[in-house]
């Protein structure tokens, strides 16, 4: 579940359960606008935006279970708000791993980019464009949890509708991950080994969770809304593993395995090859485990997936250019159509009624301004275009 939260006003996505709130409330809709309005000073003629502040991802969360002779893998690991850089962010994004819902009776990989009859294309030009949007505009992965944290607390959808609560009454330097890592509000979490029953060791993948809050989070944070805020969220839901620490690795188990099983998808069907770099490492990673020898915590591999790393290389610089020429050829197409509009008898009037003459004086003055090599230069930090479809 996303939910949008819009300065001091907050819209949850619609869902099948849901009513939009304007819609149902327009009473609440107009104090929010007029408070909005005074607060900034706006006349009553000037439009009154609502900039989205943040975007924040739902998990759905099981513990384990067992029905009709079936188990019911655990997947309760994660606490009320996590935060994941982009090689782990991703790799979520990439599984689109879901918990048991409610109305089912199995949990998986889910999602539009899991689902081909929802798209023609290969998923990778899709993976490549949410990767590459991700890293140029600084996006932060935080997440919040449904269903349950661990096995032992369930919160439906409590908490996926608290969290925009606390997220509009933070500024936005106190959202910024690199602020709430530096003050001890994120904490991160590593990879551990665990004894077997069997007196062996298997080591927990728990660093693909990223960062969790800690109880200073919930303190100053959720302080604002709570009179007793570590009532609400105590050490357990902090840390899930406190409340089982087998249930908790045959989590993380679970999900790694998970984003296994997704990521071979692209080596069996061949669409490893249409990957960015980028998102090949995150492939390779998600499928063996390593890329070339080296895992995420390498800061060579790390140091690829940062905006600056982006920009200069060359395969950013080829989606650039591949921007370019598709706007040529669309340039050129629609010089070709106006023409042939122009050079229709007995259209002289219906040209003139739609000014079919300055159009096309406007596309040969775009054709022009997007053939030129400074238009290269104002794509510089752009999604650009994939290549995909030119590697055909």
């Amino acid at each position: 579940m996303l939910l949008e939260l819009r300065n001091n006003f907050y819209q949850p996505n619609l869902t099948y359960h849901s009513f939009p709130t304007p819609f149902s409330r327009p009473r609440d809709k107009y104090l929010a606008q007029l408070g909005t309005r005074l607060y900034r000073k706006l006349p009553a003629t000037a439009p009154c935006v609502f900039p989205v502040a943040g975007v924040i991802g739902g998990r759905r969360n099981n513990p384990p279970d067992e029905i009709n002779g079936m188990k019911i893998l655990p997947l309760c690991v994660f606490n009320p708000i996590h935060y994941q850089e982009i090689p782990e962010l991703f790799i979520d994004y990439v599984c689109s791993v879901t918990g048991k819902s409610p109305s089912t009776t199995g949990a998986g990989s889910e999602g539009a980019l899991t689902k081909g009859p929802f798209n023609a294309i290969n998923a990778t030009a899709d993976l490549n464009n949410a990767l590459v949007s991700m890293i140029l505009t600084g996006y932060g992965g935080f997440s919040s949890a449904a269903g349950y944290i661990g096995p032992n607390y369930k919160v439906d959808h409590d908490l996926s509708l608290l969290i925009p609560e606390v997220w509009c009454r933070m500024t936005p330097e106190e959202r910024s991950p690199e602020n709430l890592i530096k003050n001890g509000a994120l904490e991160k979490l590593d990879d551990y080994e665990m004894v077997t029953p069997e007196g062996g060791k298997r080591t927990v993948l728990a660093s693909r969770l990223g960062y969790r809050i800690t109880d200073k989070f919930v303190s100053h944070y959720f302080g604002r809304i709570f009179d007793s805020p570590c009532a609400a969220i105590n050490e357990e839901m902090l840390k899930p593993e406190v409340q089982s620490l087998e249930v908790f690795a045959d989590g993380v188990d679970n999900l790694v395995e998970a984003e296994r099983k997704s990521a071979l998808n692209y080596f069996k069907d061949g669409t490893i090859k249409y990957a960015c770099p980028l998102l090949k490492i995150i492939l390779h990673v998600m499928a063996y485990g390593n890329y070339e020898g080296k895992t995420l915590d390498d800061p060579e591999i790390r140091a690829m997936f940062t905006r600056e790393a982006v920009l200069k290389s060359d395969w950013y610089k080829k989606r650039l250019v591949t921007k370019q020429q598709r706007d040529i050829v669309l340039g050129m197409r629609n010089i070709k159509a106006l023409e042939d509009f122009l050079g229709r008898p007995g259209y002289q009037v219906e040209a003139t009624r739609l000014g079919i003459h300055q159009r096309l004086v406007d596309a040969q003055r775009e054709l022009a301004r997007v053939s030129s090599e400074s238009y290269l230069d104002e794509l510089v930090g752009t999604l650009g275009a994939d290549p995909i479809v030119d590697d055909e």
